[in-house]
């Protein structure tokens, strides 16, 4: 079974994810293969300089992740022009990783993915979790991980779709707003739950 993993920025998702890594489960990450997908010499990173310039190019020619982000957070026209150049490049990575993986037969494929929904990808996965987390601990961990002032938090946060959203469309909803002792808990639970679903026990 492929478990797809999706939750807004700073809900807690990659560590999540390798938890789930630590349990046994073969974990592929979205943003991993965004990084490969717009490796210098890729055909995605020239797309994205002939629509960006050459700006968005650090001096060793890898993409400034920085400075492209200043530009498509605050431009929703320009975010739907790099989605265009990036999303299929990242589904023809992860197609191609997750066959694979299936063909090993590990207890449980977790597929992490931040734009799940907004990149329509659900039909890679057999089933969906999607992390929660309460907007006020959001914006704290966000400001204080990625250094953002409140003003730059709020604008990433608002460029997603919102998590109420994707909750109600998620089969599995875990709340990361709290103790990560807790939220361990709800994986490991979680985690025996999918198992024995993805073996058809109930």
């Amino acid at each position: 079974m492929v478990l797809g993993i999706t939750g807004n920025i700073a809900s807690g998702k990659s560590r999540i994810a390798r938890l789930f890594g630590e349990l046994g489960a073969a974990v592929v990450s979205a943003d991993l293969l965004a990084r490969e997908a717009v490796a210098p010499g890729s055909g995605a990173l020239r797309q994205i300089v002939d629509r960006f310039g050459r700006g968005v190019l650090l001096a060793d020619g890898e993409l400034n992740r920085a400075a492209l982000g200043q530009l498509v957070f605050a431009d929703p026209v320009a975010r739907r022009d790099l989605e265009a150049i990036t999303h299929p490049a990242i589904a023809d990575l992860a197609v191609r990783r997750l066959a694979a993986l299936r063909a090993e037969g590990p207890p449980l494929i977790v597929y992490e993915a931040p734009l799940l929904y907004e990149a329509g990808a659900e039909d890679r996965v057999d089933r969906v979790l999607v992390v929660t987390v309460d907007p006020k601990v959001q914006l704290a961990r966000l400001m204080a991980r990625d250094q953002l002032d409140a003003s730059a938090a709020r604008q990433r946060i608002e460029a997603q779709l919102p998590q109420d959203l994707k909750a109600a469309r998620a089969d599995y909803v875990i709340d990361n707003s709290g103790r990560w002792q807790d939220c361990a808990a709800q994986v490991r639970a979680l985690y025996e739950r999918v198992r024995r679903e993805g073996k058809g026990e109930g």
